[in-house]
């Protein structure tokens, strides 16, 4: 079965290209497509670019024009439940696009015509991040040098998994974040695409499931750590995690 591996930024996936063998690069949907092997599992990397919209039209783009038959994101986001901290590894059990709101026709939340505001991920695939989180979780100083293990306090890294929140805006301040808190007090963790790639999936009837590295506690010095935070940190887990997943199907 072939897999899609989709990030929103290249440095969330850089770490993937080398893994594949055979690769070529199709442009589509003003979209490039890294398609490869990897051990005999076909596997296409795409980059969603950043919102729901364009996660949605490459996530479609990836069913219609390459048959793809589960699609994996991963990424950052900013942490939100109690606990969830910078460094953290989140895992998706559901998705929930937080800025719907057709109220008062429908439920804040719903989809309309959906009746859910939640898309629950593949089991089996989120089985198989969360054990390669926590594969990572157990060998952080064979993953990490001790200065970034020390500036990210990544030696305290935790593996949740739970709701994750999508919307079309970055959450940088600490009113929005506690807003947000209040309203899904059950989140983990806030971020721009996966609900919509949650959604695409659910219509098409394919396997989907999502990997966030803590890159900030969505408040006010979200946008001081993001970037450190995706050229130290979230590319090199991203990568460890997938790796993980990759060697677990690619042996099914």
């Amino acid at each position: 079965m072939t897999l899609a591996i989709l990030s929103a930024l290249p440095q969330e996936q850089a770490g993937l290209h080398p893994l594949l063998s055979g690769t070529r690069v199709q442009t589509h949907a003003g979209r490039e497509f890294v398609c490869g092997d990897y051990r005999g599992l076909p596997v296409v990397l795409a980059l969603s670019r950043i919102g729901k919209v364009a996660a949605a039209t490459t996530a479609t783009a990836l069913i219609e024009r390459f048959g793809m038959q589960r699609i994996v994101f991963s990424g950052v986001a900013g942490g939100l439940g109690a606990g969830v901290r910078v460094g953290d590894l989140v895992v998706a059990a559901e998705c929930l696009q937080h800025d719907m709101d057709a109220s008062p026709l429908f439920p804040r939340h719903e989809v309309p015509l959906y009746g859910r505001s939640r898309f629950a991920c593949d089991p089996a695939l989120a089985a198989l991040l969360l054990a390669g989180a926590q594969a990572l979780q157990g060998d952080l100083a064979g993953r990490f040098d001790a200065q970034v293990r020390e500036r990210y306090r990544l030696d305290g890294l935790q593996v949740h998994q739970g709701l994750l929140l999508s919307g079309d805006r970055f959450v940088g301040t600490e009113a929005e974040s506690t807003a947000l808190r209040r309203e899904l007090p059950e989140a983990l963790a806030v971020e721009m695409e996966a609900a919509a790639v949650a959604q695409v999936c659910h219509d098409y009837g394919l396997p989907f499931a999502a990997l966030r590295s803590v890159s900030d506690r969505a408040d006010d010095q979200a946008h001081v750590d993001f970037a450190c935070f995706l050229e130290e940190v979230a590319g090199h887990c991203s990568t460890q995690v997938l790796r993980h997943l990759l060697d677990a199907l690619s042996r099914s």
